[in-house]
């Protein structure tokens, strides 16, 4: 698979199964504190279901959303469509923004975790920020799906799949809630806080749990195993080890909030 194809998404299934994602954002947007004039960043706006939540907190403000899937951005366009005056959607890659000084603030949900270097990712919101400008964002942290990761490692360890993961590592980056602060002060923050939260998150049924996992956690392991039956039976394995689970059928996600300013 080419590097735009593991970097890009179902972004119809995203829209529809992303439930839990959207009500985690939720809960960081009601942390906000606006004007209703700025213009914010969405770093990792994704099909801009959290997008059109903030734009409404903003009467007289703009956003402009950014994302590295072009699948999500399409997506977003057509979900914000009646927003399009005071939004603006942008493809890049949060390691390359084309900005310097310009925004109020910078809000993200879900989004830093798929990012690997955050030294560098932190560097590059904080110059995209104005003098006194803020981040308020959250993403996987500490022990994020580490039973279902522990799983996926097992398997990905088997004779049967082994040689399809030669040079595979993990695509994400978790820290703990000190590692965090540690690299937000790094890249030039100021009054950082952060924390790790547990967000614990059950599906109805072994279709769900497939579904979900296959489109919003896994996707990039399983774009390593050449042929369907195989990725099925790999999805499978997983299923039926997550139906003997109390409860059955859940994830031990665990969120990471993270919050700073840029010095006057």
């Amino acid at each position: 698979m080419t590097e735009k194809g593991h970097r890009e998404w179902n972004s119809a299934v995203y829209h529809r199964l992303s439930a839990p994602q959207v009500s985690w954002g939720k809960k960081v947007l009601s942390r906000l504190k606006l004007r209703g004039d700025e213009l914010l960043l969405d770093a990792g706006c994704g099909t801009g279901r959290l997008t059109a939540d903030l734009l409404e907190a903003l009467p007289q403000g703009r956003v402009v959303g950014v994302d590295l899937s072009q699948n999500m951005l399409a997506s977003a366009c057509d979900h914000l469509t009646k927003n399009s005056p005071r939004v603006k959607l942008i493809a890049c890659d949060l390691l390359h923004l084309p900005f310097q000084r310009v925004f109020d603030g910078i809000v993200s949900t879900a989004a830093f975790h798929w990012v690997m270097d955050h030294d560098r990712l932190f560097a590059e919101l904080h110059r995209a920020l104005l003098l006194g400008g803020w981040i308020e964002a959250q993403c996987g942290g500490g022990p994020n799906l580490r039973r279902l990761r522990d799983r996926a490692d097992a398997l990905v360890a088997t004779p049967k799949f082994a040689l399809f993961f030669r040079n595979f590592r993990e695509p994400w980056l978790f820290q703990d809630a000190e590692s965090a602060a540690g690299t937000l002060r790094r890249a030039g923050f100021s009054d950082v806080q952060t924390s790790v939260e547990p967000a614990p998150t059950i599906l109805a049924n072994a279709e769900e749990y497939s579904e979900f996992v296959r489109n919003i956690i896994l996707m990039r392991h399983l774009a390593n195993i050449p042929r369907e039956e195989d990725r099925a039976g790999f999805m499978a394995a997983l299923t039926a080890q997550a139906a003997e689970d109390a409860p059955p059928f859940s994830l031990d996600y665990w969120r990471l909030n993270l919050r700073g300013k840029v010095p006057l």
